[in-house]
């Protein structure tokens, strides 16, 4: 008997060309993921361009008003808004016109000259804690830039150009950062879109599979062809694999379509084994199907599954890492990310990228996958089962 049975073929072939001849399923396929790719390359960033910086500047001398044109100048500052008090720089930050504010004092260049401690202070809006911190980082950089062009002063003197307030912290004097040199492994120039480009692709590959697999039953459901499956000599087993099938060739081909994108198409560095790589794609839309095969069994139409579909999908998301480091999040959570198979593919696939990752690891982030498909594919067999009981 060869396999798969001609009775599979026919329902594997059923599925494909359901999913290709329904208007909706073929544009939520091609059109939306292509499209996010496109978009969130480049919106979603933690890089900080265009910010607003309120600037009050007391001192006469030329050290503030150099302090004030490097701020001007800096690539990531769009608008310099100045103030002449301390209320004007509040009424900024309450109004959001700014992110940071720096009140620059009266003795600031005088403290310089003659050598001692000069204070700049940062006033932050904590209500974009994120964004704020980062433009803390900026300004440290611009002011020790600053710092590091004045004379160096004579020994014994303590010459440190701090930033004062939220998250201000005090700067080394140039003379002793000469013995730091910073390297950036794997990425040096900080392109942030050769972390964000692979990630996305593992993102939008899980939704892609889940949607399809969501909609299978659930569209069975809905044109009325479920009882033809309750009379069809079909068992679970081969309705789950005839549902797998489909979905595993959408995603894989999406997946390559990805890949090729970020390495062709932004430029991003294939460092890893492809190979290695395939077969953890393999593992991971597996994992996925059984997930949208339980969400399908229990939804009554498309629209439910698609609504599923995103309830499980975006939390997953949010605690696979793609965002935010799992170590920050709480105990709790770090157990339930290690059990979303998105959290060991985004590992694979970046390291895939950038790092070279080795097979040691590969094989440490691809047995949980295979565990947690083996589980979802259980589970979803069971549930087919009791709907077609």
């Amino acid at each position: 008997m060869s396999w798969p049975s001609p009775r599979i073929r026919a329902q594997i072939v059923k599925e494909l060309l359901s999913v290709w001849r329904d208007p909706k399923s073929r544009f939520l396929l091609i059109g939306p993921p292509i499209f996010q790719l496109l978009i969130f390359s480049f919106a979603a960033t933690l890089e900080l361009r265009n910010v607003a910086v309120g600037v009050c500047n007391r001192d006469n001398g030329r050290w503030g008003h150099e302090l004030v044109s490097r701020l001007g100048a800096a690539a990531f500052v769009r608008h310099l808004r100045p103030a002449h008090s301390a209320a004007e720089i509040r009424d900024m930050l309450d109004r959001r016109l700014v992110l940071a504010a720096i009140d620059i004092p009266e003795t600031f260049s005088r403290d310089l000259v003659a050598l001692r401690p000069a204070s700049v202070q940062v006033i932050l809006d904590g209500r974009r804690a994120n964004s704020a911190q980062i433009l803390l980082g900026y300004l440290n950089a611009l002011v020790g830039g600053l710092n590091a062009d004045r004379t160096s002063p004579p020994a014994g003197n303590d010459s440190r150009l701090p930033l004062e307030g939220a998250g201000g912290e005090w700067l080394p004097p140039a003379a002793d950062r000469d013995g730091l040199a910073v390297r950036h492994w794997f990425n040096p120039n900080l392109i942030y879109r050769w972390f964000i480009v692979p990630s996305l692709g593992g993102v939008l590959v899980m939704f892609a599979t889940l949607l399809v697999t969501a909609l299978s039953i659930a569209r069975e459901r809905e044109l009325g062809t479920f009882d033809q499956l309750l009379v069809s000599p079909c068992t679970p087993t081969e309705i789950v694999l005839t549902k797998l099938v489909p979905a595993l060739l959408i995603g894989t081909v999406m997946g390559l379509v990805m890949a090729a994108a970020g390495v062709f198409g932004f430029g991003v560095p294939f460092t890893g084994s492809f190979p290695l790589l395939f077969c953890s794609l393999l593992l991971f839309i597996v994992s996925i199907v059984g997930i949208g095969l339980m969400i399908s069994s229990i939804c009554s139409t498309q629209q439910q599954a698609i609504l599923g579909t995103f309830a499980m999908g975006v939390p997953a998301v949010l605690m696979s890492g793609f965002a935010t480091p799992v170590e920050n999040m709480p105990q709790l959570l770090q157990g339930i990310a290690q059990i979303i198979p998105l959290t060991h593919y985004l590992i694979i696939l970046q390291g895939s990228f950038l790092k070279a990752l080795p097979a040691s690891e590969i094989l440490a982030h691809a047995w949980p996958m295979a565990a947690i498909a083996a589980v979802t594919l259980s589970a979803a067999t069971v549930f087919v089962r009791s709907k077609l009981q």
